[in-house]
């Protein structure tokens, strides 16, 4: 299990309604932001890849996960800065295989 539910279950405090639509919203909206950050890499759109990947990095963090946001927070910065796509399109697929993995972690653990 590569995330953790301790942030999350801190804010809930035991409401386990906000827990549920904390992790509704996450399968929701984080594969969709995923998907457009990738055309966006694809079109070598900085402005969107910062964008995207700055959209992105606060729902990894509220969820643990921080291998993704780390790679988040890296692509944001190169996206920011015009830095090399090189490293954007190298450190994608690890942001990328971490958010499908913990997508399907969360649909099975929580019946989703």
């Amino acid at each position: 299990m590569i995330y953790n539910l301790d942030k999350i279950n801190e804010m809930a405090e035991g409401d386990e309604d906000f827990i549920t639509s904390v992790i509704s919203v996450f399968l929701e909206e984080v594969p969709e932001d995923l998907e457009s950050l990738e055309n966006a890499i694809d079109s070598k759109d900085y402005e969107n890849i910062y964008k995207l990947a700055h959209k992105i990095k606060p729902n990894v963090d509220i969820l643990g996960m921080e291998q993704a946001r780390a790679k988040a927070f890296e692509i944001e910065a190169l996206g920011k800065t015009t830095g090399s796509m090189d490293e954007i399109e190298e450190k994608f697929p690890l942001l990328k295989k971490d958010v499908l993995q913990v997508v399907s972690e969360l649909k099975n653990d929580f019946n989703l």
